[in-house]
């Protein structure tokens, strides 16, 4: 009985062990496949409900997030991209970067029209309260006239900047049935589009972030071409905050739509991609439509259900109109996207004027400098900044000043010149570390520099910022000073101040400057080209 009892017993364990060996194997109840999306950031709120979706079949699913241009850069890579899927805001970036047709079954799972979201007094003022015939004209005039400040993402780093400004070439070349070269090439319609573009008041390289940061600085902010989907989440903030919402002006020509679609990037592996196809069947689920509709974005036949609509989010006085015909602007063939972005950082948006404040402290010996001299290389290499698009215009201005625990020699570019940029970018790399480290006084002559540009009256013709890029702690002892040297200059609010961090920076001394100037915290991590990338997209 005992010899029965252990064989028993044995038998037990054995299968006891197998159970778990297959559990935490993955061949039972572990994924049975896998997916890793490259999406744009305006997808992070909707990455919970993929999760459960993936818990639930049995698929892991990892989402990466990145700028437009960047994801139209891994799509350039065809099947070497570490990617499956791939999710941005617009099918232009599937057209500009799918040079190799590897994207399959991209299809639309919610769209979302880019709108002008101008502070409801002022539409009422201006007399757009229930209108739908407000052109991007109408617009371009009321901002030159000064009825509002203007802000937009940057068209080469953002979407919604990108949908805005393809938005403004159809509409300022009288409506073609499709942009191409012959209305990039006229120079009336440059001339308009430059126009246009020099009533930004402030940039961004994020659409989230913008609406952040109105939301946060409301006496900041008049107005901002962001989707609708945007709008209405920095609506129900400033409400609950008994703050002025948005008025949300759809124009009526040149309105650009982003459609998100969502593709297949075909490599010949059979399972991912029928796990694909089941997560996008699963997205265009009416419980799940359901859901995106009442997070602000349009999904299934919302046009149709304006009736039942949850009006906390889709709000008839915030202007948001589910009834009204979206008629987008057709996406033009690839190198006319090309051409056109190209266009616009080269030529048409804002200039530029820039104080890059590089720490040279002892702590950046060996690879910390380095890698601020190959970051640099990306701004100040013309090859490398075109691959980036974040070539310098005509009418840019750089400036470079090294720091320690005093200020070097202030290097300074004005325009494009290919040997400006190389003179420039061999200051950088002589640059040595040794010293302390003294940002606030930095800070302090990187106004002083701008100061000149506002004692002439033309500060406002750019877009200025500062960006330091350090990884240490500041000596504090002109931290105070400082502070009070900002509050009283006259220009300290039209100058953010982006901060880079990277090594041992105190992030929280960088915040702080960072909130006080409405600019933004950069975490380089171990890519400061990428951090420095994301920088530049803010001016």
């Amino acid at each position: 009985m005992k010899s029965i009892f252990r064989l028993g017993l044995m038998v037990a364990v054995v299968a006891i062990v197998a159970i778990v060996y297959v559990i935490t194997s993955g061949s039972f109840g572990g994924p049975r496949s896998s997916l890793h999306i490259v999406s744009g950031s305006e997808n992070e709120a909707l990455e919970p409900i993929i999760q459960e979706w993936g818990q639930k079949n049995r698929v892991d699913v990892q989402m990466s997030y990145l700028g437009s241009v960047d994801i139209a850069r891994e799509l350039a890579k065809g099947t070497a991209t570490e990617f499956d899927a791939v999710w941005p805001a617009n099918s232009l970036w599937i057209e500009l970067g799918d040079e190799q047709k590897v994207v399959k079954h991209a299809t639309s799972i919610l769209r979302s029209p880019v709108v002008l979201g101008l502070r409801q007094s002022i539409a009422q003022d201006l007399g757009w309260i229930g209108r739908d015939d407000v052109t991007i004209q109408d617009i371009q005039a009321a901002a030159r006239d000064g009825k509002f400040r203007l802000s937009m993402t940057s068209a080469t780093q953002s979407n919604s900047g990108a949908s805005a400004y393809f938005g403004f070439l159809y509409a300022l070349s009288d409506n073609p049935d499709v942009l191409g070269m012959e209305q990039l090439a006229n120079t009336e319609t440059q001339d308009k589009v430059r126009d246009l573009l020099a009533q930004v008041d402030r940039s961004s390289g994020s659409s989230g972030w913008l609406r952040s940061a109105l939301v946060e600085n409301p006496a900041a902010y008049d107005a901002m071409f962001n989707y609708e989907a945007l709008v209405i989440e920095a609506n129900q903030t400033l409400v609950q905050s008994g703050q002025e919402p948005l008025y949300a002006v759809y124009p009526a020509n040149g309105l650009s739509v982003a459609d998100s679609p969502l593709g297949y990037i075909s490599k010949g592996d059979a399972a991912k991609e029928e796990a694909f196809l089941a997560l996008q069947a699963h997205l265009q689920t009416s419980e799940i439509q359901e859901l995106l509709n009442n997070q602000g974005r349009r999904a299934g036949l919302i046009g149709l259900m304006a009736e039942s609509a949850d009006k906390s989010v889709w709000n008839p006085d915030w202007g948001i109109d589910l009834t009204r015909a979206i008629a987008p602007i057709p996406i033009p063939g690839s190198d006319v996207i090309s051409e056109a972005l190209r266009l616009y950082q080269s030529e048409l948006r804002k200039p530029s004027l820039t104080v890059w404040v590089l720490d040279t402290s002892g702590s950046m010996e060996g690879d910390p400098i380095a890698q601020l001299k190959d970051a640099m290389r990306l701004l100040l290499d013309p090859q490398a900044a075109a691959l980036n698009l974040l070539q310098p215009s005509s009418r840019d201005i750089t400036m470079i000043l090294p720091f320690n625990h005093d200020i070097g020699r202030l290097t300074q570019v004005e325009g494009s010149d290919t040997e400006e940029l190389r003179r420039a970018l061999n200051a950088v790399v002589q640059l040595q570390a040794d010293g302390g480290t003294d940002l606030y006084y930095a800070l302090f002559k990187a106004f002083e520099e701008l100061g000149t540009w506002e004692a002439e009256g033309t500060l406002d013709d750019y877009l200025p910022a500062i960006v330091a890029m350090t990884d240490g702690a500041s000596a504090t002892d002109n931290r105070d000073p400082f502070f009070n040297y900002l509050q009283g200059l006259s220009y300290a609010t039209k100058v953010p101040i982006h901060s880079i961090a990277f090594g041992d920076a105190d992030e929280a001394q960088l915040q702080e400057l960072s909130n006080a100037s409405i600019g933004r915290l950069f975490h380089a991590k171990s890519d400061l080209a990428a951090a420095l990338r994301k920088a530049k997209g803010y001016n």
